[in-house]
């Protein structure tokens, strides 16, 4: 405000209401969440779920009431399941909300009155203050040693020093120092601003409108499982169709026709499927959540699993997002640390950490509190008689204490000499360097007013230090095969240094790939669009405002807990609730870990779904009787082989899974080796299962022959789940007991098997008949014949391999 002129006095009240009225609450457009019922609708999109309903519609157009039950409860259920989760994480997430702040000072009339922050209008005149979060973009008229932390907005980690001087309207935000925005926080000083923009007219609401036109597409899980959904309904549409036509070619009765197309469309489908997956995915967001990962969207466990390149934050994140002494400069270290913390104004936290104040003075009180050197206690032995403030055209500040001596702390510009510093002008060059921020210590004699007659005793070198967790955890992801990328809206300088203490440059890399500095959010979006483009899958983190745009473009939006936006929040797949990147890290050995688990599920349900087939169509091919009913399917795919596959997909992620590089995003689900795999031990299990039906029609009839089968097919499947626990190390070095829930689920399901051949109403339910001790024990042992051909196929491959 230029000398003697009278401070505004902003709005009447009259005034803002009119102004209110006109342009609205100063208020995000914010999305308010999925809705309940759009959360629900997104557990039927899946093919398989069309399947299944398809299934259940046939069945109940031909009379068979218990299979669409049945198949109608397993949907249900699975969508129930999905549901609960995923609205659990908006729920939390919705109770993370507390970005701008909800009051604010305003001159209104010539005295100052608090007000909602909803109701500040343009022409306001806000009264600031360190601490305030400021309720609106506004035009500084008044500033005193003012700073503010914009780190939410641009990225910038230091508080960025303002001043009432008008700077050019085309500027970038970091640029305008004469102004303050809506969101950041005042760390210093003091002042006044007159509000020039509000709500989606701000600069943080217009980085919030560039989520809008960020596209977030179906991760790879979702595209891999989408195609195994439409394979699995044209092989089923196409087997039902050949079936039935050569029925009816023979002659058939057409319900008899029917029947047998309903018995081949329940066993062609894998009704456990999508439940299994859907718990598979609760299953990593439970052990995500121990490791501090909110998930909010189910498949992006997954897809955290097979990303590429993690695009991520430096402040915060890879940082600890506190300023701290890294170096000291001078012949007597605690002597330069005593003679900083002399000229402070903040005030340490209990324990030594945090307080309230400039970031910069807190960290130099945290440096000299651990020499013990307490602000509290040079106060009281040497009081201050006189201060010279921080003047952001001077760039230094001093206080004058009772032992006559002048303690002065700023740039190193203002208080070292170049006629006779080199030493300490070199020192701080090299500490600049490496990106550190450097301040010089001087001591004088008397008033505070004359810095070149202080004597310069040293330098401290201030930065934010990385997260010791962080180096190893960005340690990790390079061995696991992801590159980590830095973005952020520091320096070049103090970007390239974090990045190389933090290892994310490699010997023979380009760092501008690796660190990009000064970003704004559309260079951002860009990155991330870039590394799409290469057919990367990106893994996006971010706190602020600034980040979420990108966050949503990415496959898997990540966003910080404690620090992070609302914005940024609501923009993502999941939160951080210890902004830390080692849990990100985590993060990706978990949603590994489900793919493994739930390919591991898929390749054990299609290979008893292929026997089951087998079985099926062979009988109709030589004109064999139905081996099985179609309630006996439903209960070989929902119970003995769906409740072993819960049990898989609750297996721990492999130990090695880390040491792995990342799957391709075109790499199928299932591919050829796999799918080899299935039909061998599908076809094999069923030639097995339809040789014991052959032989107990020939020597018992119908009825008994087909308990043989329905059994033999049973026990096959479950000793089979034990042998697909992993597609190459054998049982026995696997460890039986590493995984006791499947062997508890393998053993209900034999108990429930036998128990319906021997409870009468359950025999009469499923048309079963009543097995001699002897012949029972058949497809006991006829059921361990795939699972002992699928271990000597392990052996084999190993040996062929050397």
């Amino acid at each position: 405000m230029p000398e003697g002129a009278s401070a505004p006095a902003g709005l009447t009240d009259g005034e803002a209401r009119a102004r209110l009225t006109e342009v609205g609450r100063n208020e995000l457009p914010r999305e308010g969440g999925r809705s309940r019922w759009r959360i629900l609708a997104g557990q039927f999109g899946s093919p398989l779920v069309w399947l299944l309903l398809g299934a259940a519609v046939v069945s109940g157009f031909v009379g068979d009431v218990v299979d669409t039950i049945a198949i109608g409860a397993i949907v249900i259920i699975n969508a129930l399941v999905g549901y609960a989760q995923e609205h659990r994480a908006e729920t939390a997430l919705l109770a993370l909300r507390a970005m701008t702040s909800p009051r604010a000072r305003v001159a209104r009339g010539g005295r100052v009155a608090v007000v909602d922050a909803a109701e500040v209008v343009p022409g306001d005149l806000l009264v600031l203050e360190a601490g305030d979060i400021v309720a609106a973009d506004a035009r500084l008229v008044e500033a005193h040693a003012l700073a503010a932390n914009e780190a939410p907005l641009t990225g910038e980690s230091l508080p960025v020093e303002k001043s009432a001087a008008p700077v050019a309207p085309d500027a970038p935000p970091a640029e305008r120092r004469d102004l303050v925005f809506m969101g950041t926080t005042l760390a210093t000083g003091t002042g006044r601003a007159e509000v020039v923009a509000t709500g989606a007219r701000t600069e943080l609401g217009r980085v919030a409108g560039l989520v809008q036109t960020a596209e977030q597409g179906p991760t790879p899980l979702e595209r891999r499982l989408a195609r195994v959904g439409t394979s699995l309904l044209v092989l089923c549409v196409v087997i039902v169709l050949v079936v039935a036509g050569l029925g009816l070619l023979r002659g058939e009765r057409p319900l008899d026709v029917l029947l047998s197309a309903v018995s081949l469309a329940v066993a062609a489908v894998p009704e456990g499927l999508p439940a299994i997956v859907t718990i598979a995915l609760a299953v990593g967001v439970q052990r995500m959540a121990a490791r501090h990962v909110l998930v909010r969207r189910l498949s992006a466990v997954e897809a955290l699993g097979c990303a590429t390149v993690i695009c991520t934050d430096k402040t915060g994140t890879l940082t600890t997002g506190v300023m701290a002494v890294r170096e000291v400069w001078g012949d007597d270290h605690r002597a330069v640390l005593a003679a900083a913390a002399a000229c402070c104004d903040a005030d340490l936290g209990p324990d030594d950490r945090g307080g309230s104040g400039d970031p910069t003075e807190i960290a130099i009180l945290a440096a000299a509190a651990a020499r013990g050197l307490h602000r509290p206690d040079i106060e009281r032995d040497n009081p201050r008689v006189d201060v010279a403030p921080f003047d952001a055209e001077t760039r230094w500040m001093a206080v004058a204490r009772r032992d006559g001596r002048a303690y002065f702390k700023g740039s190193v510009e203002a208080l070292v000499d170049p006629s006779g510093g080199a030493g300490a002008l070199a020192a701080a060059t090299e500490m600049a360097s490496r990106g550190l921020r450097v301040l010089a210590v001087a001591v004088g004699a008397g008033a505070p007013e004359a810095p070149r007659r202080a004597r310069l005793i040293g330098l401290l070198g201030l930065a934010d230090p990385p997260r010791t967790e962080a180096i190893a955890a960005v340690a990790a992801a390079r061995r696991a095969g992801i590159r980590t990328i830095m973005i952020t809206g520091d320096h070049p300088a103090t970007a390239l240094a974090i990045g190389r203490e933090l290892g994310l440059v490699a010997a023979g890399e380009d760092p501008t790939e690796i660190i990009h500095a000064r970003a704004m959010p559309a260079r951002k979006l860009e990155i991330v669009r870039e590394w799409k483009a290469r057919g990367a899958v990106v893994a996006m983190t971010g706190d602020g405002v600034n980040d979420a745009p990108a966050l949503r473009e990415a496959h898997v939006g990540i966003a910080m807990g404690k620090t992070g936006t609302e914005v940024a929040r609501e923009a993502s797949d999941m939160v951080l609730s210890d902004d830390d990147f080692a849990s990100i890290v985590a993060g990706v050995e978990e949603g590994r870990g489900v793919f493994e688990n739930i390919r591991k599920s898929l390749l054990y349900l299609l290979a008893g779904n292929v026997g089951e087939l087998g079985v099926m169509l062979a009988a109709a091919a030589i004109g064999l009787p139905l081996p099985l009913l179609p309630l006996q399917i439903l209960w070989v795919n929902l119970v003995t082989d769906g409740l072993p596959a819960l049990g898989l997909v609750m297996d721990p992620a492999d130990a090695e899974v880390l040491r792995r590089p990342p799957r391709r995003p075109d790499e199928p689900m299932l591919g050829a080796p796999e799918w080899r795999l299935i039909v061998a031990v599908g076809l094999l299990h069923g030639a097995l299962t339809l040789g014991v039906f052959a032989w107990a029609l020939r020597a018992g009839g119908l009825p008994e022959a087909r308990t043989l089968a329905f059994s033999t097919l049973v026990f096959g499947q479950l000793f089979l789940s034990i042998g697909f626990r992993h597609r190459e190390k054998v049982l026995w070095t696997l460890g039986v007991f590493t995984n006791l829930r499947l062997l508890a689920i393998v053993a209900l399901s034999g108990l429930l098997q036998v128990g319906l051949t021997i409870v009468p109403p359950a025999r009469a339910l499923f048309h079963l008949a009543a097995l001699a001790p002897g012949r029972a024990l058949i497809p006991l042992v006829a059921g361990l014949v795939p699972v002992t051909f699928l271990e000597l196929s392990k052996l084999a491959r190993r040996a062929a391999r050397g």
